[in-house]
């Protein structure tokens, strides 16, 4: 991307934090990195492509792919040995972007492994971590990768270096890059252990300032009718952030972190729980760059506040459904309560000349090249009215927010009648019922072997895990299967003409090796919130229940749906989505009363499913229903939803009954569910994971046994 077609780093208006962690890493790379989480229309890509302007230029050995340092070139470069002190030329840093669909050999390389066989050469062809090394390494949407291309993309980065092996052919190429992520939490969130490897997060959102907004439109509007032109307004404030990173990059070596501030530091990390060393490690780091962007050699209080605010948010989830954020309040009285002990707390000094200027630009617009935000003065454009600032977190305690359209008055039943009963307003105990205990679940998996995208649920056909056969290659060979490779090319040795000990091979010996593994499924759940669920323990219990099948399927890596019904109607309260925070939140709003429309919610279950299936045939789905089996309202209820159930199972839909009839007098309406669905039927207490030790097979023998018949 050209200079004068790409928005200028110092245009952007407002996201103050955006743009400190993503300079710091410039100052720093060692920071490890930023993970950007907001919603859509943020400027978080623009702000990360116009990073890579600000960099300095890089001086790379002539003709090695791999972006050698004429002055220290890699011992280990594919393309080596180079020559100290050899002949180079000089590039500007690249920002190399990784493809949400890319596949492993696109990220870290590909080997030819035919004519490794045939020739004995390492033939590789670079990836896309090796065009980034020593430049910026941007995944847009990166809680949609695939788990294993996160592992290496992030594996490479705390490593510096990437490693490919095929069959024991192995290459290593240094990988040195400012990793840079951005995701939209509503799409899913990404696994605690691979947020912890993302130095610093920043969350962003759009401004609610009315002049901030007009003035974000003005810039964009110029810019689109004018790019060149645009980017020439803002080229002096470029070129002088530009000099400021290269400024505060030489300090860095000089920059004193006091036992004062490394004590600060633990302080701060032990009285938040943060788990592991990471955490110290990079606010150590933050705290050492936002020194050196501040002109200081000294790290300040400041600079320690400010480094938890931007490295430890993150780090302090203790289930997929906490919302990462930091207690303000608390860390400053952490760090009062340090310095309080601290014997060397003086302020720093700064060097001869120069004022003393707080982190981040202090009051002025953000970082920028003169402490501001690198721009030019505009409507709204403060660091303090702006979205730059961290937006207000929820707390552990805080739950959930109900929406704001929760219906406010609700009629229903009697709680464990069958919908005869005389209906009555409804009370406090038909409102939103909070969630009981989460507890861990057995795996409900699909029979049969599947091909969907890659998880931890049900077995299927997969790019990794366990050999169970080879076949011709389709396209390029990614996994050799080297035994029959051996046995498909030994007959044909006497007729190549074969005269030493290698093995003559050629293209249509190769074969592909055939993997085992498992797959993320569409679990979607059919609650029922009519009035026969009301009573609070009962509908607490159901929540519980439901919020620890959630759990499991965040940890499996599965789309979730969420469909209820009371009343009259079934409605889709979270259509199929990767956001499984998204399905907790709207499971605990979900308020209870009125009629149990059974076969309404089994239908609109249908109507998702089948445009699922259009969307995407490979994703196999598993239907939980979570009921006591009751169906009230309208002619025949019972019969209607037993055929709706027909329709079910007609498509061969895996399903799974929670059977929530509770009281020492049942009705088994729920088993006689789960049969028409030709699914299993569970309790409550059987759905534990100490009680489930037969569930899976049970699942499994059922779809068994209806394939037979």
């Amino acid at each position: 991307m050209s200079t004068s077609s790409r928005y200028p780093f110092t245009a952007i208006v407002g996201q103050d934090d955006l743009r400190l962690a993503l300079l710091l890493n410039a100052v720093s790379p060692a920071v490890g990195g930023v993970l950007v989480r907001g919603e859509k229309g943020t400027a978080k890509s623009t702000a990360v492509r116009a990073l890579a302007a600000l960099l300095p230029p890089v001086r790379t050995v002539e003709g090695c792919r791999f972006s050698c340092d004429p002055a220290a070139p890699d011992p280990g470069c594919p393309d080596g040995p180079h020559p100290a002190d050899g002949p180079g030329g000089e590039r500007a840093a690249r920002m190399v972007e990784l493809p949400v669909g890319a596949s492993e050999d696109r990220l870290v390389g590909a080997l030819d492994i035919e004519r490794a066989l045939a020739e004995g050469v390492k033939a590789f062809e670079p990836g896309l971590l090796a065009d980034a090394h020593r430049g910026i390494l941007y995944v847009d949407e990166v809680n949609l990768l695939h788990d294993h291309l996160i592992d290496l993309l992030l594996d490479a980065a705390a490593m510096g270096a990437s490693y490919v092996e095929r069959e024991g052919v192995s290459v290593r190429h240094a990988a040195r890059f400012l990793l840079v992520g951005t995701m939209n939490p509503e799409e899913g969130e990404l696994r605690p252990q691979l947020l912890d490897r993302f130095g610093l997060t920043v969350e962003v959102a759009a401004s609610r300032e009315p002049d901030q907004r007009v003035e974000v439109v003005r810039r964009r509007l110029a810019f689109e009718d004018d790019p060149a032109a645009f980017a020439g307004r803002w080229s002096g404030e470029e070129a002088g952030l530009r000099e400021r990173v290269a400024a505060a990059r030489a300090l860095l070596p000089r920059v004193r972190l006091g036992d004062g501030a490394l004590r600060r530091i633990a302080a701060v990390c032990a009285a938040f729980e943060v788990d592991g060393m990471r955490g110290d490690l990079v606010m150590a780091r933050t705290a050492t760059a936002l020194a050196a962007w501040a002109g200081r050699t000294e790290v300040a209080v400041e600079d320690v506040r400010q480094a938890a605010l931007l490295a430890l948010p993150h780090r302090r989830r203790r289930n997929p459904f906490d919302a990462p954020g930091l207690d303000e309040e608390k860390l400053d009285e952490v760090l009062r309560d340090a310095a309080a002990d601290d014997p060397e707390d003086e302020p720093p000094t700064p060097p001869e000349g120069q004022a003393p200027e707080e982190p981040g630009g202090g009051d002025d617009d953000g970082p920028g090249p003169d402490g501001g935000g690198g721009g030019r003065p505009g409507p709204g454009d403060g660091a303090g009215d702006g979205s730059g600032g961290l937006p207000p977190q929820r707390t552990e305690d805080s739950g959930a927010p109900a929406p704001e359209d929760a219906p406010e008055a609700l009629t229903g039943a009697e709680p464990g009648e069958s919908g005869g009963g005389t209906p009555r307003p409804a009370s406090a105990e038909q409102r939103a019922v909070a969630a009981g205990e989460p507890f861990r679940t057995k795996v409900l998996s699909v029979p049969g072997l599947g091909a969907g995208a890659a998880g931890r649920r049900s077995r299927a056909r997969t790019e990794h895990g366990r050999t169970t056969g080879a076949t011709r290659p389709e396209g390029a060979l990614t996994k050799l299967h080297l035994t029959a490779t051996v046995r498909a090319a030994a007959p044909h040795q006497r007729a190549r003409g074969r005269s030493g000990r290698g093995l003559v091979v050629r293209r249509d010996d190769l074969r592909q090796a055939t993997r085992e593994g498992r797959e993320g499924n569409l679990v979607l759940f059919v609650v029922d919130a009519s009035g026969s669920m009301a009573a609070r323990r009962r509908m607490g219990a159901v929540k519980g229940a439901v919020l620890s099948l959630l759990l499991d399927a965040y940890q499996r890596r599965d789309k979730v749906g969420l469909v209820t019904f009371r009343g009259r109607e079934a409605e889709v309260a979270l259509p199929p989505t990767s956001s499984v925070d998204a399905a907790a939140a709207r499971l605990q709003a979900l308020p209870t009363g009125g009629r149990t429309p059974l076969a309404a919610g089994l239908l609109k279950a249908h109507d998702v499913l089948r445009v699922e299936r259009l969307r995407d045939a490979t994703r196999r789905p598993l239907l939980v229903v979570v009921t006591d089996g009751r169906a009230t309202g309208g002619p025949e209820p019972v019969a209607l939803a037993g055929r709706a159930a027909r329709l079910h199972a007609a498509e061969a839909t895996a399903s799974v009954v929670v059977d929530c009839e509770t009281g020492p007098v049942r009705l088994g309406l729920a088993g006689e569910l789960a049969r028409e669905l030709r699914g299993t039927a569970v309790t409550l207490d059987e759905l534990r994971a100490e009680a489930l030790t037969g569930l899976v097979k049970d699942v499994t023998d059922h779809h068994r046994a209806r394939r037979a018949a």
